[in-house]
């Protein structure tokens, strides 16, 4: 009876083995592969690039909430569509000093 056991457990220990280099095989070849994709693939600078700073996520959101309510604000309250279109590429060429000045930094 224990020796039935003892080729039983080796028989299982075996099969765990094969499982076991199996995976270690699948998990290198991923590896490489990634290593590879790593090497292939541009690398993206994070953070500030360049001299000018950025803007963060809510001064950004800011920034386009408030164009888009003045352009909504155009359209509303001004009649000719002549006016309401110089007005919208009025305030788009303007929007960066205003950004400067309302932020106190370069855009």
């Amino acid at each position: 009876m224990s020796k039935e056991r003892a080729r039983r457990r080796a028989e299982r220990e075996a099969a765990q083995a094969r499982e076991r280099a199996v995976r270690q095989r699948r998990s290198d070849r991923r590896a490489r592969r990634r290593a590879l994709l790593r090497r292939l693939t541009p690398t993206w600078r994070r953070g500030r690039t360049g001299r000018l700073p950025r803007h963060s996520r809510g001064e950004r959101a800011a920034i386009v909430l408030l164009t888009l309510a003045a352009i909504m604000l155009i359209w509303s309250l001004v009649d000719d569509l002549a006016l309401r279109v110089a007005l919208v590429v009025l305030l788009l060429l303007v929007l960066p000093a205003i950004v400067v000045i309302a932020l106190d930094r370069r855009t």
